[in-house]
């Protein structure tokens, strides 16, 4: 059993249909106690072509930073680009975050017809 100082779970966002934009779940605070963040992502995909998952951080919930990929072209030269998630199937994801921030926020959107779609986000900080 773990010790729940090192470990949170809560739901972020109750399953709801998803929109054409992005749509901001509950904001994590007082993240910089653990050091990994886990999302629970359950997708009923419905009528959508993609769900698109962000994730944004920041350390005085103001101003926010975009999660980016890196790419390596080569050996000594990178692209950073857009970390935003793209899922073409309904489905239960995990996905896994180092975190060092302040503050921790996700948004979720669909793209294409809405219809019968659904999104649910549980977190978990761990240290």
């Amino acid at each position: 059993m773990r010790d729940i100082a090192q470990y949170q779970r809560a739901e972020i966002r109750a399953a709801a249909v998803l929109t054409n934009a992005y749509v901001t779940a509950t904001v994590l605070t007082e993240t910089w106690r653990y050091n990994q963040l886990i999302l629970l992502v359950q997708i009923t995909l419905g009528s959508l072509t993609s769900v698109e998952v962000r994730v944004e951080t920041s350390f005085d919930n103001t101003t926010w930073f975009q999660e980016t990929f890196s790419q390596f072209n080569t050996a000594t030269q990178s692209l950073e680009q857009v970390g935003d998630r793209t899922f073409t199937a309904g489905g239960n994801y995990r996905i896994a975050l180092p975190i060092a921030d302040n503050y921790v926020r996700v948004a979720v959107k669909g793209t294409g017809t809405v219809t019968s779609s659904s999104c649910t986000i549980d977190a978990s900080l761990a240290r």
